[in-house]
């Protein structure tokens, strides 16, 4: 009798020794595995917010129209399309046109730099034509039948443009926007293209970077942030000669850069040479119009010569 109560007593005590181990394995392995969870998460959350992780497949097409001195410019990918500028009064046919060509059904984005006839005379015929989802506006206004066109159609359109006073930026498919607006709200030379909002557009590792009609009021005010580089650069003001460019291109220093222009209007060859000497490859508009093609990684540029 009394070795059956000691045996039942040594299992007794067997059973708290093994439950007590079990115990601390489950911890050891429960805590083992929280660390590997927090770990991973912490992995996956600087990979998410790291501006350089690539997009998940798909490119982004920058196109640059054949408008003459003027700037219209079509960023799409798979399921996106936003348009900066519409060139001048009339041209808007040509966008229209070509955004059917391509399948492109309507705009998420439509951005207006300033409201010179060369940069808004097709928005008009764009919004008539195409859903427009946000229309984004420099907040300084003409007294031109091209801005009362324009007008006119955002109301019929049932739109309210979006005055960009501060620093506005969405994600489209992808592709980061940023758009930076000038900081003043009048500018004694110059006003409507020193008042050119300056748009930067991020794919994976390439920033693509457009500065309307900027003049160097603009540019310097632009500067004065540290914008930091670009891959592709839209020229400001269709290549012009302006004495803020040397020290804009330098900060900047694109490897490719575009500027609209036309035979009647060309390009200051001193800012040509100023793109030459800071390594930009220049393409001009009034060649043909101009394409780029980005997957996150790798980015060419070339003219288009079948596009239009």
């Amino acid at each position: 009798m009394k070795k059956r109560i000691v045996c039942l007593i040594l299992a007794a005590i067997l059973l708290t020794l093994s439950g007590c181990g079990a115990q601390s394995a489950a911890s050891a392995a429960a805590s083992s595995t929280g660390r590997a969870q927090a770990g991973g998460d912490a992995s996956a959350g600087a990979s998410a917010d790291d501006s350089s992780a690539l997009p998940a497949g798909g490119e982004l097409q920058v196109y640059c129209f054949q408008a003459g001195a003027a700037d219209a410019i079509l960023l799409t990918t798979d399921s996106s399309a936003v348009l900066i500028d519409t060139g001048e009064s009339g041209f808007g046919k040509e966008i229209v046109s070509y955004l059917e060509t391509k399948g492109v059904t309507a705009l998420d984005g439509l951005i207006l730099t300033h409201f010179d006839q060369d940069h808004v005379g097709g928005a008009a015929k764009v919004l008539s034509s195409v859903p427009v989802r946000a229309v984004y506006q420099s907040d300084c206004p003409k007294d031109s039948a091209e801005y009362k066109k324009y007008e006119a159609a955002l109301e019929k359109a049932g739109l309210t443009a979006v005055t960009v006073r501060q620093s506005t930026a969405f994600l489209l498919d992808g592709v980061s926007y940023a758009i930076d607006p000038p900081r003043q709200t009048d500018y004694s030379e110059s006003p409507s293209n020193n008042s050119s909002l300056i748009i930067s557009a991020k794919y994976g590792a390439r920033r693509f970077l457009f500065a309307g009609d900027a003049q160097d009021a603009r540019l310097a005010e632009f500067l004065s942030e540290a914008p930091g580089t670009c891959d592709f650069l839209k020229v400001p003001y269709h290549g012009r000669w302006l004495s803020s460019l040397s020290a804009f291109f330098s900060a900047v220093r694109p490897a490719y850069a575009v500027i609209t222009s036309s035979e009647e209007e060309p390009e200051s060859t001193q800012t040509l040479n100023l793109l030459k000497s800071v390594g930009a490859e220049t393409f001009l508009t009034r060649t043909a119009p101009v394409l780029a093609v980005c997957d996150g990684t790798s980015l060419t540029v070339s003219y288009d010569e079948a596009g239009q």
